[in-house]
């Protein structure tokens, strides 16, 4: 397919081979720089020339004096902007333009934002509004079209559901750059009708597609990659990324799961040489943490710390994600190529001290230079939360036909990585008495698809919550969850979130002890970005007082993906409990009797 050049592209370029040839100015001079070579791995002392938006030359240092405008960068080095290759922004909770100012602050230049969990809500309309609310902003967004509405269809139900049309729809838009992450992975290895209409308009179209292949290896991960994936960011441990990195994957190494990443680093040190097809992403960075440490940057520095080489590093957060994105004028410092620039005072600490975005100066020290706007003419989704005020009722768990007696339950056993396991409860005028050391957790459907009631099912090793969690913003449909073990407390963080259009509660002994509104879509908020870290910290500690937390799964992040229902083992969602592997809806009750008689 040919594709026109604007005229006014055109004509630049033409100025940057002149200003090049030493026939016209630089608009731009940065001497005494230092570069991070993302080919060569070399640290070299050039100048760099920039006409416009595009670098022109870089060439020994001295060589041209001409120049509109010259900034002295006084021996610090210079790389190209980071790319981040796998992101959901709402998992920051902040609006695209809000995101963009924090991000590019700390040389995060291009990001390819999946807004799974907007089209999860809204449908094609929240993949509109991510694209248009990030036009025009200093950050380079480049979308993904949402392959996962829902993630696990027949288990689980959302705002929408995207078949072969969606996604054909979604990749003629030209913001759009491959096909998101495929979280059906047994859709896609059982050859159900809708994962193999997604993944032919992906490779008819020509675009990259994004995988999700937690816990898959051995054939299964083969037969994964023979129907078109080609990346995965769900990396379980260092074994689980040599061999999808052998298999041909695009490794993105993802910063949301720090613990992980030394024995990473040590299997990749092993290694004969470190592949191009290495990238770097954040996936999910809550509000306060992106502020605080910062997103890829806190990950390029996590890497460095244990050891791998910092132009590696530089080079997975650079020239490989240009690479991975199919964007031959970002990742490189060199003449042709996009100037987007992180200038850092030393490469130990990597603290970012410049950054420049299309070959002008946009933020120093950590700060934009100037405020980021919303794009104009945006509409933005409010009143998604499709609920009436729930009742006391709504969090007992009735046992249906029983009055008084004891019954056997199937019950989730543990966080993230869950099993199947099972109970004996005390049943108290038809409601089941929870044990001590157990929990319950809720979930109610909140797009006004189905008129299903709640669902509620026992929790083991969550310990014996004193109060409730609740949220709207749960991976990937997003339904209300409230976690608890007293109804009361459970009904006051549900019923908070209902009136506020949705975020996150916390409610301990009759009272709201932290709530943090998210009235886009039930899951951004309009906060300013430091109150709403500020606000969003002090949550995660106040729900410490509800919660006995043992990291690493069993944390606060943990509840936001709870109801995956993709993943293996079981999993409470809209429709019921369902089991991962089998794909079922399964009935919890499995035996009852009266106080006097004995097990059926």
């Amino acid at each position: 397919m040919c594709t026109s050049i604007a005229p006014e592209q055109s004509q630049n370029r033409r100025r940057a081979v002149d200003a090049a040839l030493g026939k016209i100015p630089f608009d731009l001079l940065l001497i005494n720089g230092q570069i991070v070579d993302m080919v060569t791995g070399e640290i070299r002392a050039v100048d760099i020339g920039i006409t416009g938006h595009m670098i022109a030359s870089v060439h020994p240092r001295g060589q041209f004096a001409q120049a509109h405008d010259i900034h002295d960068l006084k021996q610090q080095f210079v790389s190209p902007g980071l790319i981040d290759t796998h992101v959901h922004l709402e998992s920051s909770h902040l609006p695209a333009e809000r995101y963009a100012g924090i991000v590019v602050a700390q040389g995060t230049t291009a990001v390819f934002w999946d807004p799974h969990e907007l089209a999860n809500v809204l449908g094609l309309d929240g993949v509109r509004y991510a694209i248009e609310s990030s036009r025009g902003l200093p950050l380079k967004v480049i979308c993904a079209a949402p392959s996962s509405v829902p993630s696990t269809p027949g288990l689980e139900m959302s705002g929408a559901d995207f078949h072969g049309e969606e996604m054909n729809t979604m990749l003629s838009w030209p913001e759009v750059a491959g096909v998101a992450e495929v979280m059906d992975m047994h859709g896609v290895l059982n050859g159900s009708e809708r994962m193999i209409e997604i993944l032919e308009a992906g490779l008819a179209n020509g675009k990259i597609i994004e995988g999700h292949a937690r816990g898959l290896s051995g054939e299964r991960l083969q037969a994964y990659l023979a129907a078109g994936v080609t990346s995965d960011h769900e990396l379980t441990s260092a074994a689980d990324a040599l061999e999808k990195l052998r298999a041909g994957l695009t490794l993105e190494i993802r910063g949301s799961h720090p613990y992980l990443l030394p024995e990473i680093v040590e299997a990749l040190k092993g290694l004969p040489h470190l592949s191009s097809q290495i990238t770097l992403c954040t996936d999910d960075v809550s509000p306060d943490m992106l502020l605080e440490n910062g997103g890829l940057l806190q990950l390029v520095r996590l890497l460095v710390s244990h050891g791998l080489p910092v132009a590696d590093v530089l080079r997975m957060a650079t020239l490989n994600g240009a690479i991975r994105l199919q964007r031959p004028d970002l990742g490189l410092i060199a003449a042709g190529r996009t100037a987007d620039l992180v200038v850092f005072d030393n490469l130990s600490n990597l603290e970012p001290t410049s950054v420049y975005v299309d070959g002008r100066l946009v933020a120093s020290d950590r700060n934009m230079r100037s405020p980021v706007n919303a794009a104009a003419g945006v509409s933005v989704p409010r009143n998604t939360i499709q609920l009436s005020p729930r009742t006391l009722q709504d969090f007992e768990l009735s046992i249906p036909g029983m009055v008084n007696g004891k019954a056997k339950l199937r019950i989730i056993k543990g966080a993230r990585f869950t099993q199947w396991s099972e109970v004996t409860v005390e049943v108290k005028n038809a409601i089941a008495v929870i044990p001590e050391g157990y929990s319950l957790i809720y979930v109610q459907h909140r797009h006004g698809r189905h008129q299903l009631g709640g669902q509620l099912a026992i929790l083991e090793d969550w310990g014996e919550m004193r109060g409730a969690i609740a949220t709207t913003y749960s991976h990937d449909s997003h339904n209300l969850v409230v976690l608890g073990r007293t109804p009361a407390d459970m009904l006051l963080a549900a019923n908070t979130l209902i009136a506020s259009g949705g975020g996150m509660a916390v409610a301990q002994n009759g009272q709201v002890i932290a709530h943090v509104a998210m009235p886009i879509a039930g899951m951004l908020s309009d906060a300013e970005p430091h109150a709403l870290a500020r606000d969003f910290k002090a949550l995660r500690d106040i729900s410490a007082q509800v919660a006995d937390w043992q990291a690493p799964y069993q944390v606060f992040k943990a509840i936001e993906g709870t109801c995956l229902a993709c993943n293996a083992g079981p999993h409470l969602t809209d429709l019921g409990l369902t089991d991962g592997a089998t794909r079922e809806i399964v009935n919890p009750l499995i035996d009852a009797w009266s106080t006097d008689s004995e097990p059926r």
